[in-house]
């Protein structure tokens, strides 16, 4: 090759040479031309859809521990899928760890009930792992946030007994049914000249008080009733007090 070279030299003919950049340059420039006159197309990653979860309904932590919502899935008033996040399994975890007694005996008492309700019948059951249905979002620490975010793109809903979750989840447009609210909602409209059967279990603020409480929890405060502790007596509401905590009832001795 070398003497081939030489010989074009002296006969005058002169040969070009490249350098490797240059070479590299060129080979890009024609490997482009060549793709522009290719047919147009695309390569696309099949990307795998997200299947949503059917009618989802996520429980909250507080709604687990609470458990009265537990009674309100056996009775059928919910219907769908119940799931639970990971992250909310983990809380959960962690309060049946605690140090406190009452906390510690709610968190376990929950994970049993958790348990139950995956085995029953015709209860619909996921735990829904980190990453599985839909992308996380790496920006999310807050166990609130991923629920909120989880239940948002399931078009899902949230039950719960936090107050500050219902209203969060309501500003993000997602769905929460506050167990306390519905229990306020279904709580016993007593009124005035209204006749009940109690029974008083203890004295009131004012030494001649008795006091008891209806079915649901409500409060009733009986006059000259501190002899009837112990004893199941007829009253007759006198007058309902609204309060922050809920209703009282005052009441007289029939």
């Amino acid at each position: 090759m070398a003497k081939k070279v030489k010989k074009a030299r002296r006969e005058g003919i002169h040969t070009a040479t490249f350098s490797p950049k240059m070479v590299g340059l060129l080979a890009d420039e024609v490997a482009k031309t060549v793709i522009r006159r290719l047919p147009s197309f695309r390569l696309r990653k099949k990307r795998k859809k997200t299947k949503k979860i059917e009618n989802a309904i996520f429980l909250d932590t507080s709604a687990i521990i609470d458990a009265r919502v537990f009674d309100i899935i056996n009775s059928g008033v919910f219907r769908g899928t119940f799931v639970v996040l990971e992250s909310i399994l983990l809380e959960l975890k962690h309060v049946a760890d605690s140090q406190d007694t009452v906390k510690r005996e709610r968190g376990r008492k929950g994970l049993e009930l958790l348990e139950k309700l995956k085995k029953t019948k015709g209860v619909r059951f996921m735990l829904l792992l980190e990453g599985e249905n839909g992308s996380e979002s790496k920006d999310i620490k807050e166990v609130d946030e991923k629920l909120i975010y989880k239940t948002k793109i399931n078009k899902g809903r949230i039950i719960t007994c936090d107050y500050n979750l219902e209203k969060k989840s309501s500003i993000s447009g997602v769905t929460a049914i506050n167990i306390n609210t519905l229990a306020t909602l279904l709580k016993v409209r007593a009124v005035p000249g209204e006749a009940l059967h109690i029974k008083v279990l203890h004295k009131g603020k004012e030494s001649t008080q008795g006091v008891g409480y209806l079915d649901d929890g409500t409060m009733i405060v009986v006059e000259n009733a501190v002899e009837e502790i112990g004893k199941e007596t007829d009253v007759l509401v006198s007058r309902v007090i609204q309060t922050t905590a809920g209703r009282i009832l005052f009441a007289k001795k029939i």
